[in-house]
């Protein structure tokens, strides 16, 4: 086990190499991902609004991205790797005999299902809940897949249940399709990611 005098050393580290490899050639995608306009809300996210509306009707008056200390990034950490160890990966179909339903997942879950479970959890631990955005992108086999979007002073971070690692959004291999908006928790946005041109089809994991 490390010591806390270890891991603040560890993190700091790691944000030292965030902020290098989110600047190192001007070739390379900003840390902070563009956003255009408003879009379609994913049907999972309408249903879920449907019964959690008080989560889907939270109004943000302006962007609220937080100062990514070591203290901090052991939080999300901690919580990506918690979730992502205790919920057992299983689609919809398997859990609830239907194609898409988001829900926060006790042992099990998709997806969807694991992002609303981290994102709650850091909103207890007192993470902004505009800095906190589920979002849509497609893997490289063409499979929609849903990440959680943490705004921070180094970058748009993200938290997968696919990669153990946390990465700036630039540094995966996803294509950013949209995500919640940062300002309307029941709002979406569309994300210009500037890297590839696929075309968006069925987002479902």
């Amino acid at each position: 086990m490390f010591s806390g005098t270890i891991k603040l050393a560890l993190g700091a580290a790691i944000l030292t190499m965030i902020s290098i490899a989110g600047y190192a050639s001007q070739s390379r995608p900003t840390p902070f991902m563009a956003i255009g306009g408003k879009t379609s809300q994913p049907i999972g996210h309408y249903e879920f609004c449907e019964t959690h509306r008080d989560e889907c009707n939270v109004k943000s008056a302006y962007e609220e991205r937080v100062r990514l200390t070591a203290e901090r990034w052991n939080e999300l950490v901690g919580v990506n790797n918690k979730v992502n160890t205790e919920i057992r990966p299983a689609t919809d179909m398997e859990l609830y005999g239907r194609p898409e339903f988001w829900t926060y997942p006790t042992t099990a879950g998709d997806c969807e299902d694991l992002v609303l479970l981290k994102r709650r959890i850091l909103q207890e631990k007192g993470w902004p809940t505009g800095a906190l955005l589920i979002t849509v992108v497609r893997q490289q086999n063409g499979d929609g897949h849903a990440v959680l979007t943490v705004l921070t002073d180094r970058g748009d971070l993200i938290l997968d249940n696919l990669e153990g690692h946390i990465l700036v959004w630039s540094e995966t291999e996803y294509e950013y399709i949209k995500r919640q908006s940062e300002y309307d928790t029941g709002g979406w946005v569309s994300i210009d990611d500037g890297r590839g041109n696929l075309e968006v089809g069925s987002l479902r994991n």
